[in-house]
């Protein structure tokens, strides 16, 4: 793809790029390495400092219809099968008294295998061309300049124009106001983040209760979601039904009154469950669940389009956010590459696509919410497994 010719009496100031993709997740990624697998260049820019200037969070479990159909439109589906973690596809359901419902051994059939986010992030960005990501570049707005063209200004004063701009920068997208006025809106379920690492030799209780992939302890609006982490660590999210101010009332700088405030909330459960925040190390991390309207859409607006949870952000309890950024970027990347100099007809085709599995994914997100901390809970999830079998 290469960029139309414009007066350099307008904006010459600005350098041009055919393509900005605002974000450096995993969408962002994705669609970068699949326009340059078809030879078109994508300028990223990410306001964080470096590749490494914060973790990038727990294992994800990447589904063979979906985000691994978006690596091997890449070229990168072997490498993510060599990084995979073995046995994170075991799952463990218990109900508040630490009984086992369901135990499933990961016996290697699985379509959804789990990897660390580092690893699939680390795997994309060495597949792109050193300087594609600009570190350190917080993008703070964008205007249109007709035809399809915008302007993409930076928080250092900097700016670039573009051919065609993705917004890939997640839930507080900068871009997305460009196409809808939609803003994220709480759940109405919080999740308090813990790491015990080492479980293996430093927390074995809590390492046989998780296992080796992913516990489900379920109960009325509450919840311990867990899994093991390939360095042998287990994350734990604490899941309560509460009101958006709940977490405004606890002090997380002081950890040890944290996990007294989270685990009230879990009085007369189990203490092997209690102990995955009693026992946690280091300090606690509190996460609002945010999401879109479900159908969340936009009409065409030439030149701009998003992907990922900048477009579609749901609750994760489909298991389907990450899976649909690589998708989007891969579907997004093929498109333009298959309409070379009418980007409309590639952002339409894309977008059309998109919305559809977006809305499914989302409503399941949503429904899924509902199920796992009704008031039989975990039947709810019990009877879901059933039905899937």
């Amino acid at each position: 793809m290469t960029a139309p010719s414009h007066s350099t009496s307008t904006l010459p100031h600005l350098p041009h790029h055919p393509v900005i993709v605002v974000g450096a997740g995993l969408g962002g990624l994705a669609l970068a390495r699949v326009l340059h697998v078809h030879g078109i260049e994508a300028a990223l820019f990410d306001l964080d400092a470096s590749p490494d200037a914060r973790i990038q969070g727990g294992m994800l479990d990447i589904h063979d219809d979906s985000g691994q159909e978006a690596l091997r439109a890449a070229g990168l589906h072997t490498e993510f099968l060599r990084r995979v973690h073995a046995g994170g596809q075991a799952m463990r359901v218990l109900d508040r008294y630490g009984t086992v419902r369901l135990a499933e051994a990961d016996d290697g059939s699985g379509g959804r295998p789990e990897i660390d986010r580092g690893a699939l992030r680390e795997l994309l960005l060495g597949s792109l061309p050193e300087g594609t990501v600009r570190w350190g570049a917080k993008v703070t707005g964008a205007r249109p300049l007709g035809g399809g063209r915008h302007e993409v200004r930076l928080a250092d004063g900097t700016g670039f124009t573009t051919d065609v701009l993705v917004g890939a920068d997640g839930a507080w997208s900068r871009i997305r106001p460009l196409l809808s006025p939609a803003r994220p809106a709480y759940t109405g379920v919080s999740f308090v983040e813990a790491d015990l690492t080492e479980a293996d030799v430093r927390h074995p209780a809590s390492a046989a209760v998780v296992g080796g992939g992913m516990l489900f302890a379920l109960d009325a609006g509450r919840g311990f979601l867990a899994h093991r982490e390939s360095d042998g660590s287990l994350h734990v999210y604490a899941a309560v039904e509460a009101p958006q101010d709940w977490l405004d009332g606890i002090d997380f700088d002081d950890t040890e009154a944290a996990k007294a405030a989270v685990l009230k909330e879990f009085g007369g459960w189990d203490e092997s469950l209690r102990a995955l925040v009693a026992d946690a190390d280091g300090p606690l991390v509190p996460r609002r669940i945010h999401a879109l309207p479900v159908g969340h859409r936009w009409d065409r607006i030439p030149g701009v389009t998003l992907l990922g949870d900048a477009a579609h952000l749901m609750s994760p309890f489909a298991g389907e956010g990450a899976n649909l950024a690589l998708l989007d970027g891969a579907e997004l990347g093929r498109a333009l590459a298959a309409h070379p100099g009418d980007t409309e007809a590639a952002l339409t085709a894309y977008e059309e696509r998109m919305f559809r599995r977006a809305e499914v994914s989302a409503a399941e997100s949503a429904a899924n919410s509902a199920l796992l901390f009704r008031a039989d809970a975990p039947q709810g999830l019990l009877d879901l497994f059933v039905q899937g079998v």
